[in-house]
């Protein structure tokens, strides 16, 4: 499977990872990525970057050692009704945002509210892709997400990090199946993200590919495998496979 992108990577602005955004971006090169993002966690994790950090994401240059970069952030879904730690306005200027359900930042509900966040979520704006929402410790209705996903025009994420059963996410490769199943049945673009905190890891999707491949995933619907495809889903194309 090509795979030429890595759009969920973490830095030392996130208040728990480890390298520069200098290292990040030549470890991309290292792995011959065509492209990277670096998705900073949002102002409610613990330590990380205040609001003026992603209000000022524009000073950054969108291709560096002959890499396209993009710049967003992996929100932190608040409540159950999908607010998330940034506001509009910011949200606006990013070039792409994940949503995600983290332990510090919300505890899960129901399987009915931790679904009814993550939907309500991912109509945020520039809310491209839904965060590991494998995560066995917060059950959601993988149909209802799928679905969601797929008439929002967002993308399911395969999180390579969740797949080391040693994890905080242990137990996320057996929920895997489950939704892909659901994904498939509903045309549902996936994407795979090495969420590394730490320059070694980025463009690690080793896992992410098993789990596809054990799934018989169409690449069709696997965004990784072309820039141009990914680049065409971010502006909000609705057939990328065509």
């Amino acid at each position: 499977m090509k795979d030429e992108l890595d759009v969920h990577i973490h830095t030392y602005a996130s208040g728990h990872a480890y390298s520069t955004m200098r290292e990040v971006i030549e470890a991309g090169k290292r792995k011959k990525l065509k492209l990277i993002g670096i998705s900073d966690h949002g102002p409610k994790m613990p330590g990380s970057a205040h609001e003026f950090y992603f209000m000022n994401l524009k000073a950054i240059p969108r291709e560096v050692y002959g890499i396209k970069l993009i710049m967003g952030a992996e929100l932190n879904i608040i409540d159950y009704e999908g607010r998330v730690d940034l506001p509009e306005k910011i949200l606006k200027s990013l070039d792409y945002a994940i949503v995600s359900l983290h332990q510090p930042c919300i505890k899960s509900g129901t399987l009915e509210e931790n679904t009814s966040a993550i939907i309500a979520a991912m109509k945020k704006p520039k809310v491209k892709i839904i965060g590991h929402p494998d995560n066995p410790q917060y059950p959601i209705d993988y149909e209802r997400v799928a679905q969601a996903a797929f008439e929002e025009n967002v993308m399911i994420e395969i999180n390579n990090s969740s797949y080391n059963e040693e994890g905080y996410r242990a137990g996320s490769r057996a929920k895997a199946t489950e939704m892909l199943k659901a994904c498939k049945r509903n045309g549902t673009a996936v994407i795979m993200g090495s969420d590394a905190h730490v320059d070694y890891y980025v463009g690690e999707h080793k896992k992410s590919i098993e789990v596809l491949e054990e799934n018989k995933y169409p690449e069709e619907l696997i965004m990784n495998t072309d820039v141009e495809k990914f680049l065409r889903k971010l502006r909000g194309e609705k057939d990328v496979t065509a």
